[in-house]
């Protein structure tokens, strides 16, 4: 009887890939039956990431974005307001992140105030949005609040706005890096805040710390797009025409510049490369996508005022960055979407559940050790736990990901010929 051998690379390669596409296929349906799982919710978005990573097609993998993105997610977001809302807030930091990578992780320029792009966006259209902006334009020249038709106008406004901050940000910091940059972004971004809180004297300009109230919503042919599933597809459709100008410009020569002052600036300086053009060039183009998502943000809060935009939500999207990968855009993507996932949903449904067993007698917990209390310590914690164990980030850069495929073939041809090697 002859013997029947089953190869192991079929059992190595096959097998996963199945379990890839079972996940992918049975995500979307499961969260179509169970709107209200938090579990359900989780792995569809861990189903976007196995797409993402799977060895298919590119149309293919577009087909199944569309119908997870474009279908799946809008049906269930009508029967649950608040994954809806979450998804949204996602996107905008999604946004946020792909922005800030482009100074961070392309040109490696670290910039702590990065919030104030965002701050200089979203005032641009809530104080004509509103009525605020009649405290200081004559009536006889316009009317406030504009209508909501403007919204798209007021997008482009953003972006420019946005860029032209970033651009006044890079002009005295040009010759500072590391730690000397860090400091100065970070009191730009705290100077920008502070004159915002306090540019309601002697003209009422921004209205101070009361902030700004009713923004009115985007609206397209005289209808109100004030509905979360219209957020939803606005900034789903910023999302990828962000994603797609950030991936344009790192294949570009700007890019190719980027990375070059990013590893060595005397050596970019040497091969001709202008540092002032691409520096302001960097800055300008992070800044205006944070410009345009500030729009949004106005629009969708219908409220605004200083302390929204605070030094931590600057390190918040910078921790998105580095724990995603920087210099990668689809790690800043999977960055934010960890971060927010991991504070508004696991470690909050984590908290309750550690609250309602001690409520129901099954735990005994102290008060002073309250779970909600320590949410912010257990994000640090896996923060620090990322960046021991993989300092590259969830999805590195390309050029990081040779560098390492390269020091560990190194590494194991010294040690296969038995020198003492430090793995590090």
């Amino acid at each position: 009887m002859r013997k029947v051998v089953i190869p192991t690379q079929l059992t190595e390669s096959k097998i996963p890939f199945f379990l890839a596409c079972t996940l992918v296929i049975t995500a979307g349906p499961v969260f179509v039956v169970f709107p209200q799982s938090p579990a359900a919710f989780f792995t569809f978005l861990v189903s976007l990431l196995v797409l993402y990573k799977m060895s298919i097609p590119v149309p293919l993998k577009l087909v199944g974005a569309v119908i997870s993105l474009g279908i799946i997610m809008p049906s269930v977001g009508s029967e649950n307001g608040y994954y809806m809302d979450v998804i949204i807030q996602v996107g905008i930091y999604v946004a946020l992140a792909v922005g800030l990578n482009i100074v961070v992780g392309f040109a490696g320029l670290l910039d702590l105030g990065y919030v104030a792009f965002y701050a200089a966006g979203a005032y641009a259209y809530a104080i004509f949005a509103t009525s605020q902006a009649s405290n200081f334009i004559p009536a006889a020249w316009a009317t406030f609040p504009v209508s909501g038709n403007w919204f798209w106008l007021f997008l482009l406004v953003g972006l420019v706005v946005g860029a032209i901050t970033g651009v006044l940000l890079g002009f005295p910091v040009l010759r500072l890096r590391g730690d000397y940059l860090a400091i100065v972004t970070l009191g730009f971004g705290e100077i920008i805040r502070i004159v915002l809180n306090n540019l309601d004297k002697p003209i009422n300009i921004t209205n101070g710390p009361k902030g700004l109230t009713p923004i009115q919503p985007p609206a397209l042919f005289g209808m109100d797009l004030s509905e979360p599933i219209h957020y939803y597809f606005i900034v789903l459709s910023i999302i990828i025409l962000i994603i797609v100008v950030a991936k344009r410009l790192n294949a570009s020569r700007i890019g190719r510049a980027w990375a070059a002052i990013r590893e060595d600036e005397l050596a970019a300086r040497s091969m001709g490369i202008n540092l002032l053009k691409m520096k302001l060039l960097a800055f300008a183009s992070g800044a205006s996508f944070a410009g345009v998502m500030g729009v949004v943000f106005a629009a969708k809060q219908t409220f605004i005022d200083p302390s929204s935009f605070s030094f931590m939500e600057s390190i918040g999207i910078l921790a998105m960055v580095i724990l995603g990968g920087m210099g990668s855009v689809a790690g800043a993507v999977i960055g934010a979407v960890a971060v927010l996932v991991l504070q508004l949903q696991i470690l909050k449904e984590l908290s309750e559940y550690l609250g309602q067993l001690s409520a129901a007698g099954v735990l005994s917990i102290p008060s002073q050790l309250d779970p909600a209390k320590y949410e912010r310590m257990i994000f640090g914690l896996i923060l620090i736990a990322m960046c021991i164990f993989r300092p590259q980030g969830i999805i590195p850069a390309k050029r990081q990901l040779v560098r390492l495929r390269e020091r560990v073939r190194d590494w194991r041809a010294k040690r296969e010929g038995g020198e003492d090697v430090d793995p590090a």
